[in-house]
């Protein structure tokens, strides 16, 4: 049997979606009580972190009206924990991921929980300095560097015209 040590770190990309009162979009897991999390998945072979996060997007929120307006500088990472009985956990030590904010550029009724394979059961918008206090444990260091990263690009994006 494979020890933890002996496992990879699993490439994902993970979405900061920010409206234009510039709250977060937080999506809950599906059957899991108190699991919020941004978009978030693997990539797949061949893709960009950005074709993946549009993906993404599709596939856990059923919505593709985003502007990609910045990245993290470097990659983010996170070991599972111990207790995580996730069939996840016995093929990856871990994610590491790259962090895109994006700019949600329609209106509510263009997201859709409601896709081929569900992830979230419900939804919000949250204020920007709430969301790590809101996400599982195991996360919270690696949200607070990508919120600590991508907030001033949130803050400074514009969604005027010209």
């Amino acid at each position: 049997m494979l020890e933890k040590t002996d496992l990879g770190f699993r490439l994902c990309v993970g979405i900061v979606l920010f409206n234009d009162k510039k709250k977060i979009f937080l999506g809950k897991r599906i059957n899991i009580d108190n699991a919020w999390q941004m978009p978030q998945g693997g990539i797949d072979k061949g893709e960009t972190p950005y074709q993946a996060g549009l993906r993404e997007l599709e596939e856990e929120i059923g919505t593709n009206q985003v502007e990609i307006v910045a990245e993290t500088a470097s990659w983010i990472t996170y070991e599972f924990p111990a207790n995580l009985t996730s069939t996840i956990r016995k093929k990856w030590r871990g994610q590491t991921q790259k962090w895109l904010a994006c700019k949600f550029t329609g209106t509510t009724f263009d997201i859709n929980l409601q896709t081929e394979y569900p992830e979230f059961d419900d939804w919000q918008w949250v204020d920007i300095n709430c969301v790590t206090e809101l996400i599982v444990p195991f996360k919270r260091t690696a949200y607070r560097q990508v919120m600590n990263e991508l907030t001033p690009v949130i803050y400074h994006t514009s969604f005027t015209e010209g």
